[in-house]
């Protein structure tokens, strides 16, 4: 039976778009999701700085490097923090830890679902926009899930990205597992 306490209001526990572990060094961790569960391919923005971060009410860098791939039918996201210093990594794992750290769902509007997952217990951790306007938050569902939720809303852009890392994946003989994209 589940506690009162625990127990998510209809609607806050959204479908899973992304699983995102936090890992030391997101090279070799794409490397061994690939040999282990034919995860991939693989692309790697290195370096992603945000426009604007805050964690837990104040101003963070949170730069940090992922490699994106696809596993079955969601995104797998391995991340690793770039320059130290609070983050919601940090809330979860110390340097040389890593995880599962968050799954990623779509929302309709941001604002509302960080109120409606605090009503729920589940305080906002952070909020970042990146450079193209994009604005995500991470609330903090360690306490009764054991990690990270991400919200954002599917722009076009947002959307686009899925649908080709999903598209990658289609058809992938397995060779070329890990690829650059670029800088953040």
């Amino acid at each position: 039976m589940t506690s009162p306490r625990t127990a998510s209001p209809p609607g806050v526990l959204r479908p899973a778009v992304q699983i995102a572990y936090f890992v030391s060094d997101i090279r070799s961790a794409a490397e061994r999701m690939h040999r282990s569960f034919g995860a991939g391919p693989f692309y790697i923005i290195e370096n992603i700085k945000l426009a604007r971060a805050e964690h837990r009410g104040e101003p963070c860098l949170f730069v940090h490097s992922s490699a994106y791939g696809q596993w079955g039918s969601v995104m797998l996201e391995l991340v690793q923090q770039d320059v130290e210093g609070p983050s919601p990594f940090r809330d979860l794992f110390p340097p040389g830890a890593q995880g599962l750290h968050h799954v990623a769902t779509f929302v309709d509007d941001v604002d509302a679902a960080i109120e409606t997952y605090a009503n729920a217990g589940l305080p906002l951790a952070t909020r970042a926009w990146t450079t193209s306007g994009t604005q995500f938050a991470f609330v903090d569902a360690s306490a009764t899930l054991g990690h990270m939720i991400e919200l954002y809303v599917p722009d076009a852009g947002l959307k686009g990205f899925y649908d080709f890392i999903r598209d990658a994946s289609i058809g992938w003989d397995g060779r070329d597992p890990v690829r650059t994209l670029g800088t953040g």
